[in-house]
């Protein structure tokens, strides 16, 4: 194994989901070729040499022990594992990655498989646009110029904008990034544990909804009607000062803040179980508060079925819930459903966990990951 060395690679894709064409690999090189120290805006761009849909473009600045073959066969497995399949004849296509080493610190390579610094750099200006925002002042090995001056005299008219989408070394930065992410979820469909386990892994404060301690809870079980009005207004109360509470102090020791409830659930409870009248003077009281609670940049709602939720509910064993009903269960999923329609701006992702096991299985869990990093990965914050 070698000292680290500092190189630049040039990423593209055009087939598929692009964003998380690129967000994978970059994860990819950080897991398997070394420490990604920089990586560039994300630029859109004409084909280059062949007709075809346009390309996402970026360049990264990685720090890498392995040598320049070690790195070659590395990044050739990652565009493999995506799907990557290159044609036998000369030419250009259309892919879903494409990786290529730029430079390997001041070094110059050629052998049958691999030339460094790469011979195209100066002609393509897809790669010198987003290698000039991470490495202006780097210079060519070969050709004796910096980025800045090969940029200039680049002969490229080919189009290329800058995008307003971001792509991060790991999904720490990632996570870190968004701030905060509310985990919902109807009763039983796993909310708090999916919580508590992306707080433990990425290090994220944990915001969880106190309710055990109502005392309205196991008497709405028993009779509905009649506690109905004084739980909802109580959960409310209760939401609200501990919603505001809880995402209002920032843990310096923490990287985001991650929650198994939004305060809007207070809402879609109540107009389940309120009567007409009492939900339109319980709503009045809840907008004046959801105007000023935080709102979490990724909503990610866990359905499950009725009857997977009912069996989660016998599993965990709390003797006020055994009573629940599947038209109630329905009832509450519909106005979830109802709320993310008519808030769209929430960033809401509705992820079906019926056949998921996020607890005792580690591949459903990564599934669950990745569904969240591809939801973010496509949207601006």
């Amino acid at each position: 194994m070698t000292d680290p060395i500092t190189t630049y690679l040039s990423l593209g894709s055009n087939l598929g989901n692009r964003t998380n064409q690129l967000q994978h690999a970059v994860f990819a090189l950080q897991q398997k070729a070394g420490d990604v120290e920089r990586i560039s805006p994300v630029y859109e761009s004409a084909s280059w040499g062949f007709e075809s849909d346009n390309f996402l473009n970026i360049c990264i600045r990685l720090k890498t022990s392995l040598t320049p073959q070690e790195l070659l066969r590395t990044i050739l497995e990652i565009e493999t594992s995506m799907g990557r399949k290159r044609l036998k004849e000369d030419g250009y296509e259309p892919r879903v990655i494409d990786i290529d080493i730029l430079y390997y610190g001041l070094e110059t390579v050629v052998t049958e498989n691999l030339i460094v610094p790469h011979p195209e750099i100066p002609f393509r200006r897809f790669v010198l646009r987003p290698l000039a925002d991470i490495a202006p002042q780097f210079y060519h090995p070969i050709l004796n110029k910096d980025t800045r001056n090969l940029l200039q005299e680049c002969r490229d008219k080919g189009k290329l904008e800058k995008t307003t989408f971001r792509i991060f070394k790991d999904r720490q930065q990632l996570f870190s990034h968004l701030g905060f992410i509310s985990i919902e979820g109807n009763i039983g469909a796993g909310k708090t544990t999916l919580a508590n386990k992306i707080s433990e892994d990425f290090n994220a404060k944990l915001v969880l909804e106190r309710f055990a301690d109502n005392p309205f809870l196991p008497k709405f079980y028993e009779d509905q009607p009649r506690y109905a009005f004084p739980l909802e207004m109580s959960f409310l109360a209760d939401r609200y000062q501990q919603f505001s509470d809880d995402t209002s102090q920032y843990d310096l020791f923490k990287n985001f803040m991650v929650s198994d409830y939004d305060v809007y659930k207070s809402l879609i409870f109540a107009q389940v179980t309120l009567q007409k009248e009492e939900f339109e003077l319980y709503r009045k009281l809840f907008n004046l508060m959801y105007r000023e609670v935080k709102k979490p940049k990724i909503y990610v709602y866990l359905y499950q079925t009725t009857e997977r939720l009912i069996e989660n509910i016998k599993k965990r064993g709390r003797d006020y819930e055994q009573n629940i009903t599947a038209d109630y269960l329905d009832n509450i999923n519909q106005g979830y459903f109802d709320f993310i329609r008519s808030y769209p701006g929430q960033n809401s992702l509705i992820l079906d966990c019926t056949e998921l096991d996020f607890v005792a299985n580690a591949k459903d869990y990564e599934s669950v990951l990745v569904y969240i990093q591809e939801f973010a990965t496509n949207k601006v914050f």
